[in-house]
């Protein structure tokens, strides 16, 4: 049941971050939202900083995960590029919910060094994926990930300030795969 609590929890975090665009959430709502109290919410993760880390690990855990298949499906460099472009912005990862999750990560990773270390991680892992991917393609391969993790941050960012309900992850892809293909030539 606790593994069932938990996770009820860390989808009422996204879901309730998501419904207000910011974390005016009390842990109170956010535990009434999983139909648990927020006595056994605090028991289980401490404070909704914690909480909020939790989610922003299952989020990148999903993201793990579509980014592994994305990545298995590929046969070439450019392949990988495209797969990571379409994990970045495929299934859950560019829900509304999720986008304003990520928001509310970045904002929080300014003052928790835990929430800082977790994005570090992921912005590591990112380039480093794109790296490997370009490296057989140009000798500007470090450049050209940065920029294109910088692009995939920036459409989350800008997905969240246009406020549309329903985030165009086809156009999100193919503007990260039209600038890989200016920057190669």
């Amino acid at each position: 049941m606790m593994a069932i609590r938990k996770d009820a929890l860390v989808n009422a975090t996204i879901s309730e971050i998501g419904r207000r665009g910011s974390l005016d959430v009390t842990v109170g709502q956010i535990a009434k939202a999983a139909g648990v109290s927020s006595a056994l919410a605090h028991h289980y993760f401490g404070s909704k900083d914690a909480l909020l880390l939790a989610a922003m690990r299952a989020i990148l855990r999903e993201f793990g995960t579509a980014a592994r298949a994305e990545l298995a499906k590929a046969d070439t460099p450019r392949g990988r590029l495209t797969a990571i472009a379409r994990a970045s912005f495929g299934g859950q990862n560019f829900h509304p919910e999720v986008v304003s999750a990520w928001l509310t990560f970045y904002v929080m990773a300014q003052r928790d060094p835990k929430a800082a270390r977790l994005l570090r991680v992921y912005q590591h892992r990112l380039v480093s994926n794109l790296t490997y991917s370009l490296r057989p393609l140009t000798n500007n391969a470090a450049n050209i990930a940065t920029t294109t993790a910088a692009l995939i941050d920036g459409l989350y960012i800008r997905h969240a300030l246009i406020g549309t309900t329903v985030p165009d992850a086809e156009a999100a892809i193919a503007r990260v795969t039209d600038y890989l293909e200016v920057a190669l030539r």
